[in-house]
């Protein structure tokens, strides 16, 4: 299992960044080029809403980004630190951390939104400890060795 951990402060323009290093890793590790678009499109709105989450919470810490290359999956997941309710759930109020504004979480359920129609297989969670959103797709091709 190989696996690339990208962090980054919570920017807009390190958002374009993630997308980038996440279609690399993902076409390094076997997925099929007409995924590649769906894998940029994720990545940048899960990252998006995790600097935006950040942002509106004010947060320090880094976004982070796990890339994961398992036998026949790919798979990403983006975390952010913002605390959601006691005990997690798979909502986006409850990824926004309940304190969000109207139209903030508003937003946040657009992106989550995006991110369903483009991801077959897409798990959000979230806890005392911030927020999760894993996305995998299957990989046909043999990886690249380098």
């Amino acid at each position: 299992m190989a696996t690339v951990e990208l962090r980054f402060s919570a920017q807009p323009e390190h958002v374009r960044t993630a997308r980038l290093v996440a279609a690399a890793v993902a076409r390094r590790a076997g997925l099929e080029e007409a995924l590649l678009d769906e894998v940029r499109l994720a990545v940048g709105e899960a990252c998006s809403r995790a600097v935006g989450l950040h942002r509106s919470h004010e947060v320090s810490a880094p976004v982070r980004v796990l890339l994961t290359e398992e036998e026949k999956v790919f798979s990403i997941e983006v975390a952010d630190e913002v605390p959601g309710p006691s005990g997690g759930g798979d909502s986006a109020s409850a990824q926004a951390g309940g304190a969000a504004e109207p139209e903030a979480d508003g937003e946040d359920e657009m992106g989550l939104a995006v991110i369903s129609g483009l991801v077959d297989d897409v798990e959000v969670t979230s806890g005392e400890s911030g927020g999760v959103i894993r996305m995998s797709w299957p990989t046909t091709a043999v990886p690249e060795v380098h």
